[in-house]
């Protein structure tokens, strides 16, 4: 953590009225509107997604941009001294709770995962004493993980269901899984392991160089963090390519689509915005602007990456592997 610059009494800094708050709650009410119009009008509409793909842009557009003149403005301020040891104290706590909105943000995709696995799919199957009427619903289902049939296939389609159903559901020809896999070096979820892990590795080199007031070291690390990053990001959307377009896994391919692209999905999105802010970070430093005891912008990101990195370990082990 960045040490105080005094321990005596300061006067704490309180910037004036923003509307910043307002304005990137705005671009996120979009952006989530946008993103759940577009899912439900490529599932359960017309195929027509313009509108919905105009919403979500804009939002989008809507909320980088609050955060571009945010955080400009609050970059100002500390370049000209205005951050006292208290303040620099609260911008420690206010990460600390933003990363921990973030783990209870996935741990309850988690749950839901857990739950879709151990609880619903055997009681579909007709496990348990919940499953005693879905085995009369969904007779013929039989459950495993990957799902290799949905419900909805073993009763003869959506025309044969007993209920109402959402849509036509057909499952993945093949999985993500590393059963699945026609050989391990070709299985790109390992190698997405590999490069996040790499960049864990880096990034920690880049915070010794600029506590050791090595500028160039810092730089050197923090560029091979911000390209492992991207390079994460392209073996994703390739391995995403392979799913639609070779394994017919899809948002419709039932519930283990879902759940696929939901999680990986998310956690690709949390990539994204690591990589940016660690990038802003080094666009920083070619300005001067870390010392070896005022860094904390590069500080917090670096533990947002941290963090990217070991949500990404455990959808490694209970997406992929177990």
């Amino acid at each position: 953590m960045t040490s105080p610059t005094s321990t005596e009494y300061e006067k704490y800094y309180v910037p004036e009225q923003s509307k910043m708050a307002v304005m990137a709650t705005i671009g996120l009410i979009l952006s989530i509107f946008g993103a759940s119009q577009v899912i439900n009008d490529r599932t359960f509409g017309d195929g027509i997604t313009g509108g919905s793909w105009s919403i979500l842009l804009f939002g989008l557009f809507f909320f980088m941009a609050t955060l571009f003149v945010w955080f400009r403005q609050a970059i100002r301020e500390n370049m000209a001294g205005l951050n006292s040891a208290q303040l620099k104290k609260s911008y420690v706590l206010g990460m600390f709770w933003f990363i921990f909105s973030e783990v209870m943000f996935f741990f309850a995709f988690f749950g839901a995962l857990f739950y879709v696995r151990n609880l619903v799919g055997p009681w579909l199957a007709g496990e348990g004493e919940a499953g005693r009427m879905n085995g009369l619903l969904w007779e013929g289902f039989q459950y495993d993980w990957p799902m290799k049939q949905t419900p909805q296939e073993a009763v003869g389609g959506a025309a044969s269901q007993m209920i109402a159903n959402n849509g036509t559901f057909v499952s993945a020809h093949t999985s993500m899984a590393f059963g699945d896999a026609h050989a391990w070096y070709q299985w790109l979820p390992l190698w997405n392991t590999i490069i996040l892990l790499s960049s864990s590795f880096t990034v920690h080199m880049a915070h010794m160089g600029i506590l050791n007031g090595n500028r160039t070291k810092f730089n050197s690390w923090l560029a091979i963090t911000v390209g492992l990053g991207m390079l994460f990001l392209c073996v994703q959307f390739y391995e995403y390519y392979e799913a639609y377009e070779h394994f017919g896994l899809t948002l419709n391919s039932g519930i283990y689509g879902s759940t696929f692209f939901m999680l990986t999905g998310f956690h690709g999105f949390h990539v994204f915005m690591g990589m940016t802010m660690l990038l802003i970070q080094l666009l920083r430093s070619f300005k001067g602007h870390f010392t070896a005891d005022d860094h904390f912008g590069f500080e917090a990101s670096s533990w947002y990456w941290h963090f990217v990195d070991v949500v990404w370990v455990f959808l490694f082990l209970f997406v992929y592997i177990l």
